[in-house]
């Protein structure tokens, strides 16, 4: 079993260095034979490429591509033509894995390839602020997730990607590229397998008013990326995973006041939050408006 690890990353230098360095650092045994990473930089600005290349031999198995900023769909997909496995497991950028990471995915898709060869394995995801051990967070009630297929910890067999089509590589900006293709996959008669063993700690900067405009902003792009997601499958279930309901406009439409609870209106007590140390609960209720944007942006785009 040889894997390909493909990571795209964009501008995100410091934390895709501990990325690395945890996929350097792995104990395996059969049924892997050997494993590459395919770092795939999406236009970055940040140096990644020159230091990537200035430090190639402390990171003997990387094979780094680079392209113009296209999003990770593209980026993706570049890396599945480049892979040299029969198996590819996908992570993001800012995720640390532990030493036994690839050996916990061989094992359980072995395991369950022995009923059935259309599984693919889905690793445990607990998301950290803490850069300089980001492996030291436990798992929580709020890093449980539903999605059939996502490409923050997952190993499939690359034939699959390639019956499916791979990902569409129109989903440029951010959100449901990865879930677009699950539903093709799951079309094609593919069971997710859950492998908590294999866990990746995905690390972000502790939460402060000044990240509020982005995150804006990629609930704006991932209302519009929601739509072409429809566009593609249009049923209950698409149109419920990107909140265009009128259950969605109700919900956050009542509990963001009409979009009045908004980053404006609440920063002062966002603020005082953060100061006391409960920036993960002044985040949760940033959630509030953060999902009235999304839903005026998929509503927004659907109407175009």
């Amino acid at each position: 079993m040889f894997f390909s690890i493909i990571i795209p990353t964009y501008n995100r230098l410091p934390i895709l260095e501990k990325c690395l360095l945890a996929l350097e650092s792995q104990t395996y045994e059969q049924p892997i034979t050997e494993y590459e990473v395919i770092v795939v930089d999406d236009g970055s600005t940040d140096n990644t490429v020159p230091w990537l290349e200035a430090n190639a031999t402390e990171f003997p198995h990387i094979q780094l591509l680079a392209q113009s900023h296209q999003g990770p769909a593209a980026a993706r997909n570049l890396g599945v033509e480049k892979a040299k496995g029969d198996f590819i497991i996908f992570i993001d950028s800012d995720l640390v894995v532990t030493n036994s990471f690839l050996q916990s995915h061989a094992n359980t898709l072995v395991k369950y390839g022995k009923q059935s060869n259309r599984i693919f394995t889905y690793g445990r995801v607990i998301n950290t602020c803490n850069f300089d051990f980001p492996t030291s967070e436990p798992y929580k009630l709020t890093d449980f997730s539903a999605a059939f297929f996502a490409t923050g910890n997952v190993a499939i067999a690359r034939h699959w990607l390639i019956e499916a089509g791979l990902f569409d590589a129109r989903f440029q900006q951010y959100g449901w590229e990865d879930l677009e293709l699950g539903v093709r996959l799951k079309k094609l008669g593919l069971k997710l397998i859950k492998c908590p063993e294999a866990v990746g700690y995905h690390w972000h900067p502790p939460f402060s008013l000044e990240q509020l405009s982005g995150m804006i902003e990629r609930e704006i792009q991932r209302g519009k990326m929601g739509v072409l997601f429809y566009q593609k499958h249009p049923t209950w279930e698409v149109k419920m995973m990107i909140q265009m309901t009128w259950i969605h406009r109700l919900l956050w439409g009542v509990l963001s006041l009409g979009g009045k609870l908004n980053e404006k209106t609440i920063a002062v007590f966002l603020q005082w939050l953060i100061d006391r140390g409960k920036s993960q609960l002044a985040l949760e209720i940033s959630r509030i408006f953060l999902n009235w944007y999304n839903v005026k942006a998929v509503y927004a785009a659907f109407r175009e």
